[in-house]
């Protein structure tokens, strides 16, 4: 099938927009409500969310890839047309899955190398229960600051938080959505980042103009976020009466703990400011991580096998799991005593493969054993080594990798979405829901609803935060300035509703990574995540109430 001329392209920093006046708005839509239709039925009526197996999500995306590239072909779009856009999506997301297979391998090598129990282990002495999760923002906010990259930030210190944190028993989706937030927090304002100089580029205005703007909403929201996590840390029940004691000495007994591990995280994060690429920067932290493992770890590479080579690259390619012997607290226990253990469906999972999920304090673990013929004082020690066991499987947990095998959900996931994305952009779905949102803004608070509704809808439809971008900074850019506003304002509400909110969708190329390196689902710390979802809420606050809406000079906003 021939193209027609109703198929227009337009080149936007290195970015395609497609327009087709052939295609309706409800035709645009039809891909969307399916694939949105089919994700909620396997969210709410299939058990274990697993309708076609493990690979589910990416099933539907490529079936509504499927009902795009027919939406595509009755409205004279050519499968040549819709081929060159998949390869084009696919090729603009090539670094950063080779990102992800080397995230993959840090993380194996950094747990053999015990640069990551070395963190945990340093770490559990400075961060108490009580500040852990808003100075998590802060770390993370400094880090991608510095470095300009929310995905560095958590592949470096998000990873060392999210086992910090989940030793001292907090739950993973508050750890992860206090790093995300201030990840993005720093992504957002540092002059380094790709998004923070793409959408002032869009928006035609200049950068530090754009950072200084964006802090009229951006700061606001990151106190706000600070204050929660506050509140948080003293509400939530964690493992604050946990023996850090033991926990230290167990970490101390399965690994060779020295501060020289740290020389291998110091020199990742010096390279990326260095703005060395992050290939590179990565890659040579695998290469260090390894060196380090065969000079500090060599009671760790013997138990792991009697082959150096074979354990360097099982944590690299495979799994690597780092077993710590729990026989002699079991051995503590009777039979009955072991029974009444295992009768707990959350506990029994001291001896599974499962995780014990749910916070214990001492008088829990005490009533385990009530009904048994036991003394206080016998009752408070069974608790204690009980304790001890439960202690022991969650470092299990923690001291596991699945190196680059375990990063191939998520990068299918991407290249499903990828191919979703090409076909909406190919058939011209996109820019027609963008221009039909532009034209229900019939105000200056209508036009900010409009830019914001764009952004997440193109985050969740193309998958891709630049195109989150682009399309609405393309699309919105002459509307802004026909109202007699400021460039600025919609560079700000790109940011502040495409950046963000990209990480909370699950198939989006952002939501992917974090989910893929942090080892939460998106579902998890999508609540946490506050920075991300309040963003879109201040900005339109702000235009609701004009509190800093900027003028084009010798223009009133209209």
């Amino acid at each position: 099938m021939q193209e027609d001329n109703n198929i227009s392209e337009t080149k936007v920093k290195d970015l395609t927009i497609i327009s087709n006046t052939e295609l309706s708005i409800w035709e645009a839509l039809i891909p969307v409500v399916i694939l949105m239709g089919l994700l909620a039925y396997n969210i709410f009526f299939v058990e274990d969310q697993e309708w076609f197996g493990a690979y589910t999500n990416q099933i539907i995306l490529l079936l509504g890839a499927g009902v795009a590239i027919i939406d595509g072909l009755f409205n004279k779009v050519s499968i040549r047309l819709m081929v060159k856009e998949i390869w084009e999506n696919l090729r603009s997301v090539f670094v950063p899955i080779m990102i992800l297979f080397l995230v993959g391998a840090l993380a194996g090598t950094w747990l053999v190398s015990g640069i990551i129990p070395a963190m945990v282990y340093y770490g559990l002495q400075v961060l108490s229960p009580e500040i852990f999760l808003p100075a998590s923002v802060i770390i993370a906010a400094i880090i991608s600051i510095a470095t300009g990259s929310s995905w560095t930030t958590s592949a470096t210190v998000g990873i060392a938080l999210i086992g910090i944190g989940s030793t001292l028993g907090i739950p993973t989706g508050m750890i992860a959505g206090a790093v995300i937030s201030g990840a993005y927090f720093g992504d957002k304002m540092s002059p380094l980042s790709d998004t923070t100089n793409l959408a002032p580029a869009m928006a035609g205005t200049d950068l530090f103009t754009h950072i200084r703007y964006m802090s009229l909403t951006t700061v606001p929201t990151i106190i706000v976020t600070l204050i929660v996590f506050t509140i948080l840390s003293t509400t939530v029940e964690t493992n604050g009466n946990t023996d850090t004691a033991f926990l230290l000495e167990t970490i101390r007994t399965n690994f060779n703990i020295t501060p020289w591990l740290f020389v291998v995280p110091l020199t990742v994060i010096a390279l990326i400011l260095f703005k060395v690429k992050p290939l590179i920067a990565l890659l040579t932290g695998v290469v260090l991580a390894a060196i380090f493992a065969l000079v500090f770890q060599t009671d760790v590479i013997n138990k792991l096998s009697s082959s150096k080579v074979d354990v360097i690259s099982n944590a690299v390619l495979t799994d690597t799991n780092i077993e710590i012997p729990n026989e002699e607290y079991v051995a503590t226990f009777t039979k009955e005593e072991l029974d009444v253990i295992k009768s707990n469906d959350d506990l029994n999972n001291i001896f599974t493969d499962d995780d014990v999920e749910n916070i214990y304090t001492k008088e829990d673990l005490e009533n385990v054993f009530v009904g048994l013929s036991l003394s206080q004082t016998e009752a408070a020690t069974k608790a204690e080594n009980l304790e001890k066991l439960i202690t022991i499987k969650r470092l299990k947990k923690l001291f596991g990798s699945g190196g680059m095998n375990g990063m191939l959900w998520t990068i299918f996931l991407i290249v499903c979405a990828m191919v979703f994305g090409g076909v909406m952009d190919a058939i011209g779905a996109l820019s027609r829901i963008t221009q039909a949102l532009l034209k229900m803004a019939t105000s200056v608070f209508g036009l900010f609803a409009s830019t914001v509704a764009s952004c997440l809808g193109l985050n969740v439809i193309a998958s891709d935060q630049y195109l989150a971008l682009v399309i609405p900074g393309k699309m919105f850019k002459q509307a802004y300035e026909d109202r007699g506003l400021a460039p600025e304002n919609l560079s700000r509400t790109l940011e502040d509703s495409g950046t963000v909110t990209s990480v909370l969708i699950p198939w989006n190329t952002c939501g992917a990574y974090q989910s893929g390196v942090l080892g939460v689902g998106v579902s998890e710390y999508f609540f946490y995540a506050i920075f991300n979802w309040l963003s879109p809420f201040t900005t339109l606050l702000f235009a609701a109430f004009q509190i800093k809406i900027k003028q084009l000079q010798g223009k009133t906003a209209s």
